[in-house]
């Protein structure tokens, strides 16, 4: 941007705007006011994870020495208040809270890793500079005044009060960059987070748009908000494309440009620009940047019209490469073929910089088709191992742009790929041996691991390699993941698992240990019949399997640790032939394990007010509760390690501080976050945290039947559903649980909602009301019934992504409500969550949910009366 600061005329008043770090920003005395009629703080993870990406990358420069990129975050509306007493200056944020808000929180991470670090005066700048006002009390004191309902959560964060980091998108927002800190410090030190600091105050760009005092800041702002649909960055591109072709423009577009748009569509031709930039060697480039990179890459050509047209027919001919990766099928070659639809069915953009390369070269005589198979098959291998592992998936996007740079050099284009993958052996590009594979196989909580069709394609994949004279058609079979030994098992299964438990393990911690490995995983058509019934029953329904893994489990006289780490052992041996590994010697067999990093993450993700157990953390990792409790007390400083409890709730008899900045009873800080104890000394049952809780707050993949929850099935499917849950209910539950819950769902119907329905061997029910417009639709629902485990989830996790439940009051809201009938106890910490209560409450208090659910319907109705007709959100 040039030649700021400029004054701007806006809808009837001006406005001065001007380029300006954070850091400037907020210097000097003043106070950034978030009005009433904005919104609450609403970003989440995704959100603050494309922020820490950038940041990364800007630090990365910086510590390198390369000339920082300029980084635009975007732009801040203000409007000036009052002078306060003593010279403060308070403006009203009209627009950019959010963007605010988040580098605030970010500082605040900052500033406290800082104290736990001991660097005292580091931690004290950023507190003095840009958190707070010293010299000024109550709310005056802080730099930002959020509204409201964010500003105890807020106050809580920049006080390191002890709910600092609770529920709620504040207290989350603090705890991914607490974590994110915390991880990076690890393996950067302290030069890194220095360059952190640097990166957050002074290399982001802002625009900061000040209104005239006197202005009606509310109009500014429904301005703002109501703004038409912008071009894309492939339409600036073709704008300045044919603008540089005054004479050809007409012919290259009809016979060049024209076809290709119609070939890829809007949202694939975005992608190709993106990813010719990527090929022709920019690995950083941006999908959200791509006309400025592109038009600086062809502004030497601008006055060569030739030159111009030569470059638009190479991007066409890149776009039918594209075609061969968006549809394998049209690839010729079959083994490569073979592959491509491998990586599509993987899904995700991940391998398309490396695929289209290496079609490139194909295509351009430098490579065969077979060593591109190869290159790809390494490139499946990488992608697979690190899931099987239970490696994030950060960083492996940057990984595979920097891939194609490799393959222009000399040599065979299979040997540079798998090189380049095993070059590194920290941070996001390790790729697991086959030792690493073995024991992760043997431990790791697979189904938890990446996303649904991910594990399903490797099941699919170890089936297929039994080589089976008659193959199953995986597009007919409507094939779903299977626990053998089931997710809810009935008693029986805990009395054979109490048998094999080793001392000091119960059945329940032996279960969560196994329950998810993919030794105890199958693929089958039949999961409402399976259920959770015995082995014996799921013996005779998997006997009759076309698929040979379900026929071998078939064979065996009982499941349990012994058969499925046993079948662990024998799957592991295909995975490693499947999916070949590393170059030999690139791995060091002292790396620390996967499972430590992903404690450490779990713990700093953990929200105030909430603890777990030993056994929880093991089954999530993938190891023992004894060895959750000995790295806990051997390792130094690990944040969070207090809130570990044993499984009846208990501080641990053997628990000592292993940090210099905590001391007394760890109960008395639980007791300060807001958890209760009872008089035995045990924590409250309902701020307890499950494996799927800690699996939820580390963004991995949800429970399929929330996450997925169903859309409405043809009337057949949904009578045969229906009858299926409610006989599962009848069979589980007793007669006035029966009949309340029954009349509630029937009540539910009566104000304009339906009944969907899990597709699990539990048939859950989820009572769901349709909102949105005829262009915009979308489905919520409050809650999902289990009718076996006798349970309620209440799906905040679901609700905080739809309007209009994204915003955080609505859900308080909901809670309070709910926490106001007997026998319902919902943990505020839980506010992002999945908490439950007992099914039985129905028996007795149908009614009063019945009232639960007809504020829902109006809450949801009344949102959408309100909403603009284009049904664009308002957002600030």
């Amino acid at each position: 941007m040039k030649n700021w600061p400029r004054k701007t005329w806006r809808r009837g008043t001006y406005v001065h705007a001007r380029e300006i770090t954070f850091s400037k920003l907020v210097q000097g005395e003043m106070q950034f006011q978030v009005p009433l009629y904005q919104r609450t703080y609403s970003w989440q993870r995704e959100q603050l994870q494309q922020l820490w990406d950038d940041v990364q990358e800007l630090v990365e420069d910086h510590l390198e020495g390369r000339p920082p990129a300029a980084h635009f975050l975007g732009s801040v509306v203000l409007a000036p208040e009052r002078v306060a007493a003593g010279g403060m200056q308070r403006w009203l944020v009209v627009d950019g809270q959010q963007r605010l808000t988040t580098l605030m929180l970010a500082f605040t991470a900052l500033r406290d890793r800082h104290r736990e670090l001991g660097a005292a005066k580091k931690a004290d700048r950023i507190h003095d500079l840009l958190l707070v006002n010293g010299y000024q009390d109550g709310d005056d004191h802080y730099r930002l005044l959020p509204t409201q309902a964010d500003r105890e959560a807020f106050i809580a964060c920049v006080e390191s009060l002890p709910k600092a980091g609770g529920p709620g998108n504040i207290g989350a927002s603090y705890r991914f960059f607490l974590g994110a800190l915390t991880e990076g410090q690890v393996n950067g030190g302290e030069e890194w987070i220095d360059a952190v600091g640097k990166v957050l105050g002074d290399l982001l760009s802002i625009v900061a748009i000040t209104a005239a005092e006197g202005d009606n800041v509310y109009r500014i702002f429904e301005s703002i908000n109501n703004t038409g649909v912008g071009l894309s960055q492939s339409d600036l591109l073709r704008n300045y494309l044919f603008m540089c072709l005054p004479t050809r423009g007409e012919s290259v577009y009809r016979n060049v440009w024209l076809p290709m748009q119609e070939l890829l569509g809007p949202v694939n031709l975005e992608l190709l620009v993106w990813l010719d930039l990527v090929v022709a060697g920019n690995s950083r480039a941006k999908q959200s940047d791509i006309y400025r990179d592109q038009k600086k890459r062809l502004e030497p050509l601008s006055d060569d019209e030739a030159a111009l047209q030569t470059e638009i027919a190479s991007l066409a001919e890149r776009a039918g490469r594209l075609m061969r990766i968006l549809e394998p099928t049209r690839e010729p070659d079959p083994e490569l073929r073979d592959v491509l639809e491998r990586l599509s069915r993987w899904g995700g953009q991940t391998h398309y910089p490396l695929a289209l390369h290496l079609l490139d070269l194909v295509d351009g005589g430098r490579a065969t088709a077979h060593e591109a198979a190869e290159a790809l098959t390494y490139a499946e291998s990488y992608m697979v191992r690190r899931l099987l592992a239970g490696l994030s998936t950060t960083g492996s996007n940057r990984v595979f742009m920097e891939l194609p740079k490799e393959l222009d050099k000399e040599g065979s284009v299979t040997e540079a790929v798998r090189h380049f993958l095993s070059r590194n052996k920290t941070g996001a590009r390790v790729w697991p041996g086959d030792e690493s594979i073995r024991e992760a196989i043997r431990t790791r909580p697979f189904y938890k691991a990446g996303r649904a069709p991910q594990r399903f394609q490797v099941l699919r994949r170890l089936e297929e390699s039994y080589n089976a004279s008659e193959p199953v058609d995986y597009d007919k079979a409507k094939l779903t993941v299977e626990h053998v030994l089931p997710q809810s098992p009935a008693q029986q299964w805990f009395d054979l698992l109490a048998e094999e438990a080793e001392d000091g393990e119960s059945p329940e911690e032996l279960h969560a240990l196994l329950v998810h490995t993919l030794g105890n995983l199958t693929l089958s058509g039949d999961n409402a019949r399976l259920s959770n019934h015995p082995f014996r029953r799921k013996q005779e329904i998997l006997d009759f399997s076309a698929l040979r893994m379900n026929q071998s489990i078939a064979a065996e006289e009982r499941w349990g640790r012994a058969q499925i780490l046993a079948r662990a052992d024998e799957l592991a041996e295909r995975a490693v032939q499947l999916w070949p590994g590393p170059v030999e010697g690139t791995v060091h067999a002292d790396d620390e394990w996967a499972g430590w990093k992903e404690l450490r993450e779990a713990l700093l993700a953990m929200p105030a007010g909430t603890w777990t157990t030993y056994g929880a953390i093991a089954a999530l990792i993938g190891t023992h509760a004894v060895a959750v409790g000995n790295y806990l007390a051997s390792k130094s400083g690990v944040h969070g390690a207090y809130r570990v409890l044993t499984a009846d709730g208990r501080v641990s008899a053997g628990f000592r501080w292993t940090d210099d900045q905590h001391s007394g009873d760890p109960r008395d800080l639980l007791e300060a976050e807001g958890i209760p104890f009872d008089g035995a000394g045990r924590a409250g049952r309902s701020h307890r945290l499950t494996t799927g809780d800690l699996s939820i707050l580390l963004g991995k993949d949800a429970s399929e039947s929330v996450e997925s929850a169903p859309a409405q099935e043809p009337d057949d499917e949904q009578r045969t559903a229906a009858t299926r849950f409610e006989a599962q209910l009848r069979d589980n539950q007793t007669a006035q649980t029966v009949d309340g819950v029954l009349n509630a769902l029937h009540f539910w119907e009566q104000q304009g909602g339906y009944r969907a329905y899990g597709r699990a061997s539990e048939t859950s029910c989820f009572p769901m009301v349709e909102a949105g417009t005829a262009h915009v639709s979308r489905t919520l629902w409050p809650i999902a019934l289990y009718p076996v485990t006798g349970t309620v989830e209440v799906v905040f996790q679901h609700l905080k992504r739809r309007p209009p439940f994204d915003d955080e009051p609505m859900r308080w809201a909901l809670l309070t409500k709910l926490n106001a009938i007997d026998g319902i106890e919902l943990a505020e910490a839980k506010l992002d969550l999945r908490p439950s209560f007992p099914l039985e409450v129905f028996a007795a208090h149908s009614e009063e949910l019945c009232r639960v659910f007809e504020w829902f319907v109006h809450a949801v109705a009344l949102a959408e009366a309100r909403r603009p007709m284009d049904d664009t959100p308002v957002v600030a």
